[in-house]
């Protein structure tokens, strides 16, 4: 028993020697990987870096500066305090335009990759791959269509900016009267319009995106409500929406992220100060021929990030949330 024992612990004693000598191959593997992360986190943070600088530097200049020589808070300050560049009603707008559109956005393309996904209708083929072919065509292509479209439109909903000032004017309405009629004024120049340009844009790519999410899940879950004695619209709202989150949490960051940052739709149907949104209003700063202003530029980026963080963050957890996980906790 004894030398059983003893011939025991030495096995364990040798294997414990040859687990602490590391392969030297793997060792340079490690290495290398460390090495490749390092490089990529300097590669990817050093833009950031410089826009903080920029952004704390009271030089308003990128092309001569060093970094956080000179650290002001006078670009923030002056991004609010400027009344001919209301940069608080550039981003309020920004927020505005992409909640909205997103919204709906997210409401009908659910809507219709659900149709498209459970019933089986005369023309459902045809929708499929007409949606599908537009999509092939780049927005560019559009854009004096949009144009001329919402030009057209307008006359026929031709709600003026007074009637809207007046609807937000807290002695008659309220903010909301004033920025629902917004919705209505679809014409040029309008929110509205670039809401209904958004959305147009949208629908067919997200739709087809959901609807195949929604084939992933069994259809056994539809027949098993419906033998329980649900309808479909209970099936759709309690079946099936808690099971396709990650799909939709998906959808709406990259929606809300797109017309958050799109500039050249924004520029081309957007005239007005006052409706600019973040990104066409913050242009301002380096458009000038001689006085371009990259500090309050940079500043402006910083602030403007901070929506899409928050955006992000309310659904990084349905992000990385799978069908499985939907299914369990559903």
């Amino acid at each position: 028993m004894a030398s059983t024992s003893a011939s025991l612990s030495g096995t364990k004693a040798r294997s414990r020697v040859g687990s602490a000598q590391v392969d030297p191959n793997k060792r340079l593997g490690q290495i290398l990987r460390l090495v490749i992360l390092i490089v990529g986190c300097i590669y990817a943070l050093f833009p950031m870096v410089i826009i903080v600088s920029a952004a704390l530097d009271p030089a308003n200049t990128v092309s001569s500066q060093d970094l956080f020589v000179r650290v002001s808070l006078d670009n923030f300050t002056q991004l609010f305090n400027d009344p001919t560049r209301p940069f608080a009603k550039w981003l309020a707008n920004s927020v505005y335009v992409s909640g909205v559109s997103t919204f709906i956005t997210l409401v009908i393309c659910t809507l219709a990759a659900y149709s498209l996904s459970r019933f089986r209708f005369k023309g459902r083929r045809f929708t499929m791959v007409t949606v599908l072919v537009i999509q092939v065509f780049p927005n560019l292509l559009a854009i004096v269509a949009l144009y001329l479209f919402l030009q057209n439109l307008g006359q026929v909903f031709p709600l003026k900016d007074a009637s809207i000032k007046l609807l937000a004017d807290p002695s008659f309405g309220s903010q909301f009267l004033g920025r629902l009629a917004q919705l209505f004024n679809v014409g040029l120049d309008s929110h509205g319009g670039l809401i209904l340009i958004y959305c147009g844009g949208a629908i067919g790519f997200n739709t087809y995106l959901m609807k195949g999410y929604f084939d992933t899940v069994p259809r056994d879950l539809d027949e098993a409500a419906m033998v329980d004695g649900a309808n479909q619209l209970q099936t759709f709202t309690t079946i099936i929406l808690p099971l396709v989150r990650p799909i939709i949490a998906v959808i709406s960051v990259l929606s809300f992220i797109g017309t958050f940052s799109d500039f050249l739709l924004a520029k081309i149907l957007l005239k007005d100060t006052e409706v600019f949104t973040f990104a066409v209003g913050i242009s301002i700063f380096i458009d000038g021929q001689y006085g371009k202003y990259w500090g309050l530029f940079a500043a402006a980026a910083l602030i403007g990030a901070i929506p899409i963080a928050i955006m992000y963050l309310l659904v990084q957890r349905q992000i990385t949330s799978g069908l499985t996980a939907g299914a369990v906790k559903g």
